[in-house]
């Protein structure tokens, strides 16, 4: 007996688990299955930026995790022995400042958050094979068994099955020979509050404390290996080579390190999929795109996917919204993806350029620019793709009768403004977008604009309204927060709006 599902999520990573998280918000039958026997108890990542803890509230999964966190990241660079700059990752202007904790702790709270919606993973459950036609996708797993789905969402990471199998392409080269890396428990007196790199010219060394307050001593461990090729080192091998490594590169005593509790070795590759959809297979998180883990960009870049895919695919699952508008999705987050690419890249071949010539840029430029107060401001809002705006999408209406100077503007995020609901009660916009659309209005024009849109979108709409407001326009919102379309109520823009993107996948002014 075949079972079946409306979406089978490959992949029980952060974006796999986000994404259906947001399908269960929106009503949608999810089925998760990994390969592996377990979840992970170790994990490269150890910084969700703003945006992912924006889609985590969204999916009501943000728990205690805040509580848990750093409240900041602090990243000090050393300079021939000396503090050169000082860069701090914090709030960016938004109530939900970066989580600085592992990705296990993260993925275990999307876990729980699933669980609440009704659904588990199924580990040790691995994809072998998919056919698709007209109707949906038969997935293949190991043993035999079989599941037919509507639609089939790959997030099985960089070596992903589903996009191997669906014949897209993934193009790209190595960035870098090998890095080590490793947590370790080590007795040094650096300080905790932040992290640690000292520039070399063997290459770059990375110390990062662990989450767990000042009397835990666990240190995350990385440093450049220039010249090494796919060697296949032991963890007591990587532990010696650090032992090693930090002396010369940070003057450190290598013999204050006890022991390892992860090690590993891996090399920096930049690819990016040919294609985020082909059929009724669909792409997202590393499955898309891979990248240097400078920046932390890979977790924020994946949940963001799934949170753009998945209310897009909910619709047409639905029957409120034609495939086309699921062509968005990549007309959407691969621009963003190919962005993340190429600073990640370039803030990785800094890291490890050699010569006389880069070590005085360094020195002398980027030193001192790297200070700045508005340089740092300036990359943190980078960091937290806070800034991401779909404006140049198909789904963003251009030339608005209100002018091109009024803010937000079609495509770009709303923050998280208080807000009253239509009770009266206190709110805030983010919590009601959990799985819903939300009109921002007041008024008799209010409830005409919910009558409007919901003909396109059911009872999936909210309406609220922003503390001061004292506007007649009427804003719809997204689920994903991005700004829809704002404008005059009665206008029949509102609909000429819905009807373009369910559709046909374009905004119609």
């Amino acid at each position: 007996m075949t079972e079946s599902a409306e979406v089978v999520v490959v992949g029980a990573g952060p974006a796999g688990l986000a994404l259906a998280c947001a399908l269960r918000l929106h009503g949608v039958a999810v089925r998760v299955v990994d390969q592996a026997p377990g979840p992970a108890t170790t994990s490269r990542a150890n910084i969700l930026h703003a945006r992912g803890v924006e889609v985590l509230d969204r999916l009501g999964a943000l728990g205690d995790l805040p509580g848990r966190s750093a409240p900041s990241l602090v990243l000090t660079t050393y300079i021939g022995g000396r503090a050169a700059i000082v860069t701090r990752f914090g709030d960016a202007g938004t109530p939900r400042p970066a989580l600085v904790l592992p990705q296990t702790d993260i993925e275990a709270q999307l876990r729980a958050r699933l669980a609440e919606l009704g659904t588990d993973v199924e580990w040790g459950t691995a994809l072998t094979d998919l056919v698709e036609d007209e109707g949906g996708v038969t997935v293949v797993l190991d043993g035999g068994r079989k599941l037919r789905a509507g639609w089939l969402a790959g997030c099985d990471g960089s070596h992903s099955t589903v996009r191997k199998l669906a014949g897209i392409p993934f193009p790209g080269a190595p960035l870098t020979d090998q890095w080590l890396l490793a947590d370790v428990h080590a007795g040094w007196e650096l300080a905790r509050a932040g992290g640690h790199g000292w520039a070399h010219k063997d290459g770059p060394l990375f110390a990062m404390p662990m989450p767990g307050g000042e009397a835990d001593d666990r240190w995350r461990l990385m440093a450049y290996l220039p010249g090494a090729k796919d060697e296949r080192l032991t963890e007591p091998e990587i532990l010696a080579a650090f032992r090693r490594l930090v002396g010369e590169r940070a003057g450190l005593d290598g013999d204050r390190i006890r022991d390892a509790v992860w090690a590993s070795v891996f090399r920096v590759h930049r690819r990016l999929a040919d294609a985020y959809r082909r059929g009724r297979v669909l792409l997202a998180g590393d499955a898309a795109h891979i990248h240097s883990p400078m920046g932390g960009q890979g977790m924020v870049t994946g949940m963001g996917d799934a949170e753009n895919l998945a209310w897009k695919l909910a619709l047409v699952i639905q029957g409120r919204a034609s495939g086309r508008l699921l062509d968005t999705y990549q007309d959407e987050r691969r621009p963003l993806a190919t962005e993340v690419l190429r600073n990640t890249s370039a803030t990785t071949r800094l890291q490890i350029g050699d010569g006389p010539l880069l070590r005085l840029l360094i020195s002398w430029v980027l030193a001192p620019l790297g200070n700045h107060p508005a340089v740092q401001r300036r990359a943190t809002q980078v960091a937290s793709q806070l800034g991401v705006s779909y404006r140049r999408g198909p789904l963003a209406v251009r030339g608005s009768l209100l002018g091109p100077d009024r803010r937000p503007r079609s495509g770009d995020r709303v923050p998280d403004l208080p807000c009253a609901d239509a009770d009266g009660h206190v709110t805030r916009l983010h919590a009601e977008l959990r799985g819903r659309w939300a009109l921002l209005a007041t008024g008799d024009a209010a409830e005409a604009c919910r009558s409007e849109a919901g003909t396109f979108l059911g009872d999936r709409v909210v309406v609220l309204t922003p503390d001061g407001w004292s506007t007649d326009e009427v804003w719809l919102v997204r689920p994903d927060a991005h700004l829809a379309w704002r404008g005059r109520p009665a206008s029949g823009g509102l609909t000429r709006w819905l009807r373009g993107a369910l559709q046909h996948g374009r905004a119609r002014a």
